[in-house]
């Protein structure tokens, strides 16, 4: 079995994220790929997250229609920051006969050698440089030999240069943001007025179920 991770804050999910697990699934022959919303990520500690209750609602709502397609809220209910490793070995303590392929982009590779424990990380999973439009995976200097060192593999995306940021801001600045996401989770910011001015906090009760 070979099991593919896909983590992020998902602030909101979009076809972008879609697109490079289906491609992943598609190009390594996954069994499946779940998708690992974050509780409380090291790496973003300047900004404001949305609570974790919606941004699993809107990962719920986008994956709904892919079979191969899981949500896990392991991150969410683990206190403190959420490393990758501790996921990583959550994984394989659940699936101890899989191979388990942890996907992230391309951008992120060459920050992967001061990530918490990454040795270990290397180790235990096949790490996957999702490729964006525009990017070069030979620089900076030196990256290439990394690649190589690590064993990462390099998977050529479709051109979709969408980003959650960038949805952010629209949705601030009253923009339209269909197509960029699934419809579902259009209507879902919407209804519940996420990220405009002064509204992030805004609650909600979904339920937290962990489906893996």
């Amino acid at each position: 079995m070979r099991l593919g991770l896909i983590g992020g804050t998902f602030d909101p999910i979009h076809y972008g994220h879609l697109v490079t697990a289906e491609v992943a699934r598609y190009e390594l022959g996954l069994t499946k790929v779940v998708f690992v919303p974050a509780g409380q990520p090291p790496h973003k500690p300047g900004r404001q997250v949305l609570p974790a209750p919606h941004r699993v609602a809107m990962a719920r709502l986008a994956l709904a229609t892919n079979p191969h397609f899981e949500l896990s809220t392991v991150e969410i209910e683990r206190p403190g920051p959420s490393f990758t490793v501790d996921t990583v070995k959550k994984f394989r303590r659940l699936y101890r006969e899989a191979e388990i392929w942890f996907i992230t982009g391309a951008d992120a590779i060459a920050e992967v050698a001061a990530w918490n424990r990454a040795e270990e990380l290397f180790r235990i999973c096949r790490l996957v440089a999702a490729t964006r439009p525009g990017y070069d995976l030979g620089t900076p200097a030196g990256q290439t030999d990394l690649l190589d060192l690590w064993q990462v593999h390099v998977l050529r995306v479709p051109g979709v240069a969408i980003s959650s940021t960038e949805i952010r801001e629209r949705v601030r600045t009253g923009k339209p943001i269909k197509y960029l996401l699934p419809e579902p989770v259009e209507e879902y910011i919407t209804q519940h007025g996420l990220y405009r001015e002064k509204e992030i906090n805004c609650h909600v009760q979904p339920v937290l179920q962990n489906d893996t």
